[in-house]
């Protein structure tokens, strides 16, 4: 009985997803978004703020369905890419003692800082691996007592709540050597340096789904208030993009500009209370935090609260980590990219000297970078 049930629940699984990958479904809302762009009072720049987004766009090919009046551009929603140099350089740092073991999520191994990558960390022999899961880190920790295990966190506000679990996890099993390096970012706040910027184009938004699961809609009420732009919270298959779209175009063509969620069997304007309690029970924000392409915004990251200290890595390992801002290659877009001044085209090393085998930056290494979706789906000129 067990069994045909599993088998059930694959089946009706398995159409839920293709439902909303109906190729039909989505040259149906095609048709209509087209439609209903002639009614535009001016061009549609749509910010996709997450890099989820981005590849859904590029691996369906959905812009090609759009008419020329309504653009996308790619926003900073990808945490890998995001990470500036010096954050990199503090991990390798840290990689590089004696007797550390550093753990991080898969894609920050090729991410160069100015020192190199932490692939090349370990190549020197420094313990480095990567998580699936931050709870990963508990066994680790139990495994190796006389080392010092340091999670190099990083994430916006939809994977915060593990890093906090993971932590409220050691301070129950009174594991002493396990240590936190807190990277995790804050979606709003780059929107705003985005959107008070005299180069952007932005007029729309497509914000995050899978982060406002955790937050609600709500963290862009400010953000609409503001600017009385159209914010959509969007899925992430393509029928939920197109939808989304619609929506936007919608909301333009009707001078009805208001803030909505697409992504409605999922998320609400109030999120998960209980893991955001969690995230403020270890975490509070910093004052300012280094975007790479970005700057320094102020109180767009978090960092650990001072009664848990004796687990903040930045503090352990003050006396070796270098605090400088340092500049990224000069031949590498990335940080316009993410300010959605430009796109990987116009970078003249994309898919040359900078490829996924070979990263300059950023953008090329993450799995949610734009560069990365461009090259993986063939967007070569």
């Amino acid at each position: 009985m067990k069994k045909n049930m599993s088998i059930h629940s694959t089946k009706n699984s398995a159409f839920l997803i293709n439902s909303f990958r109906d190729k039909n479904t989505i040259l149906a809302l095609a048709e209509k978004i087209v439609i209903e762009s002639k009614k535009l009072p001016h061009d549609l720049y749509m910010m996709e703020v997450c890099g989820g987004h981005t590849h859904t766009l590029m691996k369906y090919g959905l812009t090609k369905l759009l008419p020329k009046n309504i653009h996308c551009i790619h926003g900073p929603g990808c945490p890998v890419c995001i990470m500036p140099k010096n954050r990199i350089n503090q991990a390798y740092e840290i990689a590089m003692q004696k007797d550390v073991i550093l753990l991080t999520l898969g894609d920050m191994l090729k991410v160069p800082g100015s020192k190199g990558s932490l692939q090349h960390a370990r190549s020197l022999g420094a313990e480095i691996g990567f998580l699936y899961s931050p709870l990963q880190a508990i066994e680790i920790a139990q495994k190796n007592p006389n080392k010092k295990v340091v999670y190099f966190a990083i994430g916006f506000e939809t994977t915060t709540p593990m890093t906090a679990a993971l932590l409220q996890k050691a301070i129950e099993l009174k594991i002493n050597n396990l240590f936190f390096h807190i990277n995790h970012v804050l979606v709003p706040p780059p929107l705003y340096a985005i959107l008070d910027s005299k180069d952007t184009k932005v007029n729309s938004l497509i914000a995050p789904s899978h982060v406002s699961v955790i937050t609600g809609s709500k963290i862009y009420e400010p953000i609409f208030e503001k600017y009385q732009i159209p914010i959509v919270v969007s899925g992430f298959e393509p029928v939920d993009m197109m939808q989304s779209i619609l929506m936007l175009v919608q909301q333009v063509a009707n001078n009805t500009p208001k803030l909505e969620i697409q992504y409605s069997r999922v998320v609400n304007t109030n999120g998960n209370l209980k893991a955001q309690k969690l995230v403020k029970t270890f975490m509070e924000t910093r004052e300012e935090f280094q975007w790479r392409g970005l700057g320094n915004i102020p109180y767009s990251a978090l960092r650990l609260k001072k009664e848990f200290a004796k687990y903040d890595a930045e503090i352990i390992f003050d006396s070796i980590l270098s605090k400088e801002n340092i500049q990224d290659n000069r031949a590498c877009r990335c940080g316009d990219i993410l300010r959605g001044i430009a796109k990987p085209l116009d970078c003249k090393v994309f898919g040359k000297s900078c490829t996924p085998q070979n990263p300059l930056g950023s953008c090329m290494v993450s799995s949610e970078g734009a560069c990365a979706a461009y090259y993986k789906y063939g967007y070569t000129n």
